[in-house]
C-alpha cells in the first residue's frame, strides 16, 4: 500500500500488509480453521440469558481481572491435563492474538525466535511491537527438528521462543519430552518458552500445561475459537506461572475483556462437554479426508489439528486455489510453494471440496 507523505506511520510498518484470510463468500468456507458446528439451540438460549443479565449492568465496568472466568478456565485445564492449577495461573484476553501481543509488550525487549513455517502472527506481532524476530529452521519436509531448535536457542539466546503444537499450517505436534528439553534450554539463556496450543484439543499429545508448575519458564497459549467453536466470541487465554500472569497486568489495557465476552465464555465452559463432543467427529473426518486426498494422488502432511496441508498437484497453489473458489470452495493458500491448507468442515463441505478437487486435478 502507498501511504500519504503527511501520515507519520512508522517506517518499519509501511511495507506490511494487514493479517487476515480473504473474506470471500463461498458455499464451503474451509480457510480459517473454524469449527463448522454452531452452538446448539439450548446453548444459544443459555448464552442469550447470560448476556441479557449482564446487559442490565453495562453502565458499569466489567470485572477487570475476570476472576470467575479464570477460575472456570483453570478447572477446565485441570480436568483435561490432570493438573492442579488455580485461577492465578490463568490470564484471559480477546483471542489468543491479544495474549501474544501482551507477551511481546511485557517480555519482548530482546530477541524472539520461532520455527517457520508456523503461525504467521508471531513474527507479525513481534514486528508491530518492535521486537527483533528470527526464523529458526525446520526439516525439509516442514516437520519440527529438536536439534535445530536447540542449536538456534543456544546461538541467538532469545528472550521469547515460540513453538506451535499442533503447528499451523503443517499440523504436526511436538512431543512433551521435546518441549521439556526446549524449556531447559530457554531457561539457561534467561528466556521464556511460549507454547501455542490453539489446536491442542484435536491432538493426542500431552499438553505443555503439565509443565507449568515445575518449569516456570513455560507459558502455554490456548483459545476457545477452535475446539469450543467459539471464534466469534474472541476468547484466548494463557496458562503460566503466577509471575507471568502478574506481568500481563502491567501491559493490559484497562477493562480489556468486556462483561459480555466474560458472560458468554463462562456459559460455554459450563457446556464444555457438549461443545467438545464435536472434536471426535472432526478428528474422524480429518482421517477420512486424508484417505480421500491420497486416493486423488495427493500427499498430506501428518496432522493433529482440524486442518490438513496437502501437496502433489501439478498446478501452482494460487491456480488450484482460484479453481476451487470458482467451484464455491474457499481454502487457504498459506504462501508455501506447492502446498494448500484445508480446514475440516462438516460432511457436506468436505464432500464438496473433494468433488471440486476431482474435477480440477
Amino acid at each position: 500500500m502507498s501511504w500519504p507523505t503527511w501520515l507519520p506511520l512508522r517506517k518499519d510498518l509501511q511495507p506490511l500488509t494487514p493479517y487476515g484470510a480473504p473474506q470471500i463468500p463461498a458455499d464451503a468456507a474451509l480457510n480459517t480453521n473454524e469449527n463448522p458446528y454452531p452452538p446448539s439451540e439450548d446453548l444459544q438460549k443459555a448464552i442469550t440469558q447470560a448476556v441479557a443479565k449482564v446487559a442490565s449492568t453495562l453502565n458499569r465496568y466489567p470485572d477487570r481481572d475476570a476472576e470467575v472466568l479464570r477460575s472456570k478456565l483453570a478447572t477446565y485445564i485441570n480436568e483435561r491435563s490432570m493438573t492442579s492449577l488455580e485461577s492465578k495461573n490463568i490470564w484471559a484476553a480477546n483471542g489468543s492474538n491479544e495474549i501474544i501481543q501482551s507477551l511481546f509488550l511485557a517480555f519482548g525487549e530482546g530477541v524472539a525466535l520461532g520455527f517457520t513455517p508456523s503461525y504467521s502472527m508471531h513474527p507479525l506481532i513481534a514486528k508491530v511491537t518492535g521486537t527483533k524476530w528470527i526464523d529458526g529452521s525446520r526439516n525439509s519436509d516442514l516437520t519440527f527438528n529438536l536439534d535445530l531448535a536447540v542449536q538456534s536457542i543456544r546461538e541467538f539466546k532469545p528472550q521469547l521462543t515460540f513453538i506451535t503444537t499442533p503447528n499451523n499450517p503443517t499440523g504436526d505436534s511436538i512431543e512433551l519430552a521435546d518441549i521439556n528439553v526446549l524449556a531447559d534450554e530457554v531457561s539457561r539463556c534467561g528466556g521464556l518458552l511460549i507454547v501455542d496450543e490453539a489446536y491442542a484439543e484435536f491432538s493426542q499429545e500431552i499438553s505443555a500445561t503439565t509443565l507449568v508448575s515445575s518449569k516456570p519458564q513455560v507459558v502455554v497459549i490456548r483459545t476457545m475459537s477452535k475446539a469450543f467453536a467459539f471464534a466469534g466470541a474472541r476468547l484466548g487465554y494463557l496458562v503460566a506461572d503466577t509471575h507471568v500472569v502478574e506481568s500481563m497486568m502491567l501491559v493490559r489495557l484497562p477493562y480489556h475483556l468486556s462483561a459480555l465476552t466474560q458472560a458468554a465464555a463462562q456459559v460455554a465452559l459450563d457446556h464444555r462437554i457438549e461443545l467438545l463432543a464435536g472434536v471426535n467427529s472432526l478428528v474422524s473426518a480429518r482421517e477420512s479426508m486424508v484417505k480421500s486426498l491420497q486416493a486423488l494422488g495427493l500427499t498430506t502432511l501428518p496432522s493433529s489439528a482440524n486442518f490438513l496441508l496437502f501437496t502433489g498437484f501439478s498446478a501452482s497453489a494460487p491456480q488450484l486455489w482460484a479453481g476451487l473458489l470458482e467451484k464455491g470452495v474457499l481454502i487457504r493458500d498459506v504462501g508455501l510453494s506447492g502446498y494448500l491448507r484445508v480446514t475440516i468442515g462438516n460432511e457436506a463441505e468436505n464432500q464438496r471440496f473433494i468433488q471440486a478437487l476431482q474435477q480440477l486435478l
